[in-house]
């Protein structure tokens, strides 16, 4: 509940701002019918959201430890298993940084984390479509926006300065936490995590409907490069 509580420091209204800033609470505001074909293809969660957490956060604590046991289970075996299905226990929204490998940060193996990477770990229309798929079709459990320590999207949007291509679209979507940040990277970065949280659960009634009935738990995490370890803000 404290999370939860965390993440309301943003206001409602800053929450949609930024969504319809990007195009995402468009999306989002489409709800499932009760007797529709993805209503009808979502499965239970293969653990409680609780588990879930637990066992993301036991996983990266074997990645800090070395004692990781993912790549002993048999390549051939995994592949087998998964090729006609999956069943992943939770979903991780990401950097697409490649200092952040998800899998391994969590100890996984093949067909048990559901992941979307994109640079600045952001909820566009496209990855809160995705991991409402994850959530209503797959059986996620738990949601994690993991964001990570030197954030290159993060500080790109705290400088604001003319970039290249179409990288300024990344913008819109941290603003709204970089302004709350009073300067620090640091602060943008963890706060950045904890808003795209946040909206990912106000923009989207389909994954607020599955946080309300208890059968998902969508939270806000930081990962530090320089000792793997992941924390739950």
């Amino acid at each position: 509940m404290d999370r939860f509580r965390e993440s309301r420091r943003f206001s409602r209204r800053d929450l949609f701002v930024a969504a319809a800033a990007g195009g995402a609470a468009a999306l989002a505001a489409r709800s499932v019918p009760a007797g529709s074909t993805l209503a009808a293809a979502a499965v239970s969660p293969a653990v409680e959201p609780d588990d879930a957490i637990r066992r993301l956060t036991e996983g990266n604590a074997r990645y800090v430890a070395g004692t990781m046991t993912a790549f002993n289970e048999d390549l051939s075996l995994l592949k087998a298993k998964t090729a006609e299905k999956q069943a992943p226990f939770a979903a991780v929204l990401s950097c697409a940084d490649s200092r952040v490998p998800i899998e391994i940060v969590f100890d996984q193996s093949i067909g048990h984390l559901f992941v979307c990477r994109v640079a600045g770990n952001i909820a566009t229309p496209s990855v809160i479509g995705s991991l409402e798929y994850g959530a209503a079709v797959l059986g996620t459990a738990a949601i994690m926006v993991l964001g990570h320590a030197n954030c290159g999207a993060v500080t790109a949007t705290m400088q604001n300065k003319a970039v290249p291509g179409q990288i300024s679209g990344l913008f819109p979507y941290i603003r709204p936490a970089v302004d709350r940040a009073g300067g620090s990277l640091d602060a943008a970065i963890r706060a950045n995590a904890r808003y795209q949280a946040a909206l990912l659960q106000h923009a989207s009634p389909l994954l607020a409907g599955l946080v309300k009935d208890a059968t998902l738990r969508i939270v806000a995490a930081h990962y530090d490069l320089a000792t793997g370890k992941v924390s739950l803000l």
